[in-house]
C-alpha cells in the first residue's frame, strides 16, 4: 500500500481509506440501502482485513446512522493500538432537534467533538472535517474553534468536505491571516462519472496544497461493473432506493453506459475488474491523497484492494478520459480554450 502526503501537512495516509458508512444503520433507510451492518464481529473482521492490506485509515461522521457508525467503528478498532490507527470524522449537519444542534458554530463544534470522542472511545481525532459549509456561522468563529481544539489536543488536523472553491479559499485566507490551523484536506466527490471537481476545486487544491480525500469514487455505486446496458441496476444496489438516488449525484444512463463500456474494454486489456480500473484511474489524478472505499462485505473489500499496486498506461487513461469527458459550464468552457494560460493540473 502506497502512503501519500495529505496536502501540505506532514501526515501520510494510505492511498485507500475505509469508509465506515456501512457500519451501523439497520434502522436508517438511507444507510440500510448501503448494506450497512451493526454487527461488531463483522466490522472487526473488515478492520483486520484492512490492516493486513496496509490500510490503517478509517472515515466516518457523526450523522452516519445517527452516531452508530462511530460507535461500531470504535468497537471494531478497540483491539488495536490507538497510535496505529488514523480516524477521520465530521460534523456540521443536524444532529439533534435543538436550534444549536446544527452548523459550524463554536457551540455546535465543541459539543460535536466531545460526543464523537465518546462514541469512538478515543481521546483525539486525527482528521476532523466540516461536513459542509455553514453560511450562517462566521468563518472566523468556525476556524478559531477548530484551532482551539487542535491546541487542546482533541484534533490533530482539520479538513473540509463538499465546499465550493470560494468557501475553501476564504477559509484558507482567514486561517493564514490569524495564524490558525488550516484545512489540509478536502473530502470531495470525484469519479469517472463525476468530474466537475476538476474544473475549479482541483486547480485550487494544487495551488494551495490541499489534499483530496475522494468520497464515492465508484460514482455512487454506478461503477461496480454490475450495471451495464444489458442488465440495468442489480437488486442489491443502493440505486434501488429512491432516497439514495435523490440524495446522490445524478448521472444520465447513456453517459454512464458509455463510460462503463470504456471501463470494460480497459479492464479486459489489463486483466482487472471494472471497479479496480475506475479506482486506479482516480489514483493517477492530481491532488488525490486517498480514496474512501466502502464495502458491504469482505469480498467487496478484497475486490477494492485489487485497485492498488499497479498503474494504467497513458493510452488507457486517455481512453477513459475521452469516454468520461463532458461539456463544461461557464466560465470553465471559456478558460479551457486557452490551455497555454490555463493548463490542466499536474
Amino acid at each position: 500500500m502506497e502512503y501519500r502526503q495529505l496536502g501540505k501537512s506532514g501526515l501520510k495516509v494510505p492511498e485507500l481509506c475505509f469508509g465506515a458508512g456501512t457500519f451501523g444503520g439497520q434502522n436508517n433507510e438511507f444507510f440500510k440501502a448501503w448494506g450497512a451492518t451493526s454487527d461488531a464481529d463483522t466490522a472487526k473482521r473488515i478492520v483486520d482485513i484492512c490492516f493486513d492490506a496496509g490500510i490503517n485509515f478509517f472515515d466516518t461522521a457523526d450523522i452516519y446512522s445517527d452516531g452508530e457508525s462511530e460507535e461500531v467503528l470504535g468497537k471494531a478498532i478497540s483491539h488495536l493500538k490507538r497510535e496505529d490507527v488514523l480516524i477521520s470524522t465530521k460534523a456540521t449537519f443536524r444532529f439533534g432537534k435543538g436550534p444549536n444542534d446544527v452548523g459550524s458554530s463554536r457551540y455546535h463544534l465543541i459539543q460535536s467533538v466531545d460526543r464523537s470522542l465518546k462514541r469512538l472511545g478515543t481521546d483525539y481525532i486525527d482528521i476532523y472535517h466540516m461536513h459542509g459549509f455553514d453560511a450562517t456561522s462566521p468563518v472566523d468563529e468556525t476556524l478559531r474553534a477548530l484551532d482551539d481544539m487542535v491546541r487542546a489536543g482533541k484534533i490533530r488536523y482539520i479538513a473540509c468536505s463538499n465546499f465550493s472553491g470560494w468557501h475553501l479559499m476564504k477559509s484558507l485566507s482567514v486561517s493564514e491571516r490569524y495564524g490558525w490551523s488550516k484545512y489540509v484536506g478536502h473530502q470531495a466527490y470525484y469519479s469517472l462519472v463525476g468530474r466537475d471537481f476538476e474544473w475549479e476545486l482541483m486547480p485550487l487544491a494544487v495551488d494551495q496544497g490541499v489534499g483530496t480525500l475522494v468520497w464515492s469514487p465508484l460514482g455512487w455505486g454506478r461503477l461496480t461493473g454490475k450495471i451495464t446496458r444489458e442488465t440495468g441496476v442489480p437488486k442489491e444496489s443502493r440505486l434501488n432506493s429512491q432516497l439514495a438516488v435523490d440524495i446522490g449525484p445524478q448521472v444520465e444512463d447513456e453517459y454512464l453506459y458509455k463510460v462503463v463500456d470504456a471501463l470494460k474494454e480497459v479492464a479486459k486489456e489489463c486483466g482487472k475488474t471494472v471497479p479496480q480500473v475506475a479506482l486506479n484511474w482516480l489514483l493517477r489524478r492530481p491532488t488525490v491523497s486517498t480514496l474512501i472505499v466502502g464495502a458491504r462485505n469482505e469480498e467487496q473489500l478484497k475486490q477494492n484492494l485489487g485497485s492498488v499496486g499497479w498503474k494504467l498506461t497513458e493510452d488507457q487513461i486517455a481512453k477513459l478520459d475521452k469516454a468520461s469527458e463532458k461539456p463544461k459550464t461557464y466560465p470553465y468552457w471559456h478558460q479551457a480554450q486557452f490551455v497555454e494560460r490555463n493548463p490542466f493540473p499536474v
